[in-house]
């Protein structure tokens, strides 16, 4: 495995598993089953409904909890600081946990700085070991990140190949956090796994498509968490550290970069609409 270092000294898997969207009832199997591939990382989040099957994993895996890494996210509906506050204390018996390793912001809406003073204090409480945001594009992490106390560790953002984010990267690097990446593999949208580019590297080293395009998020320096229900494939996803692509072949990939997103604008006033329904 590899790691980074977040911005206050805590080391954080490069590759997780992530759970969006994973059936709250097959939560439990799944968490168990990426734990047993060998994954360390889990995230999940508050929006997801299954951060009680994450804790029920994390009670039965046999790990020992200081060697897992477990992300939450404080959901829209809990913007604002008391309501984020009870939100905390409600994923940690979720969780089954004494604390989160990181807690982020889901969404950029609502009383978010509320629920940042929140999440501040419960770092300082020993409760979570690392805060950040997810979502927030250059200009709400810039604002959020120069009035915080605590300065945002992580931001989770859409990041694969063909939005490779390299705008908010710079940001981000300025401001010490690491980016990490929601749908690497963007739900297969645009023939994600059929690429001739990422097939024809992949064949090089006898990976996949998938594989190859992990390992060039890896060697951007991104987090990334790809999600799947079986466990082969979170077999495959985890096989990504026995190679390592040239110079040639990262440029090619950076070459598919198309600087947008492929699933929504926060900027939309429909999306954000839609957001507020969940509000």
């Amino acid at each position: 495995m590899e790691y980074t270092t977040l911005n206050n000294g805590v080391k954080m898997p490069m590759l997780g598993y992530g759970v969006y969207q994973v059936d709250p009832a097959e939560a439990e199997r799944c968490v168990l089953d990426a734990i047993s591939v060998g994954y360390r990382s889990i995230d999940t989040a508050q929006a997801y409904a299954n951060e009680e099957g994450v804790g029920n994993a994390i009670a039965k895996c046999g790990v020992p909890r200081e060697e897992l890494f477990i992300t939450t996210k404080v959901w829209i509906s809990n913007a604002g600081y008391e309501k984020a506050k009870a939100s905390i204390e409600e994923s940690l018996r979720k969780l089954q946990t004494d604390y989160i390793d990181l807690l982020l912001i889901h969404q950029p809406f609502g009383d978010y700085y509320g629920t940042y003073r929140a999440m501040e204090e419960a770092y300082k409480a020993g409760k979570v070991m690392a805060i950040g945001v997810s979502n927030f594009y250059p200009d709400r992490f810039i604002d959020i990140s120069h009035f915080a106390e605590v300065k945002p560790a992580v931001n989770q953002v859409e990041t694969h190949v063909f939005q490779q984010q390299k705008i908010a990267k710079e940001y981000l690097k300025k401001h010490g956090a690491q980016i990490e990446s929601w749908g690497p593999f963007a739900e297969g949208k645009n023939d994600y796994f059929q690429n001739p580019v990422l097939k024809e590297i992949g064949a090089k080293y006898n990976k996949s498509a998938a594989q190859t395009a992990l390992r060039f998020l890896l060697q951007s320096g991104v987090v990334v968490i790809p999600k799947s229900t079986h466990k082969e494939r979170m077999e495959e996803n985890f096989n990504v550290f026995d190679f390592h692509l040239t110079e040639e072949e990262m440029g090619r990939i950076e070459a598919l970069d198309g600087g947008e997103s492929l699933f929504f604008s926060h900027y939309a006033p429909e999306i954000v609409e839609w957001f507020m329904t969940m509000a």
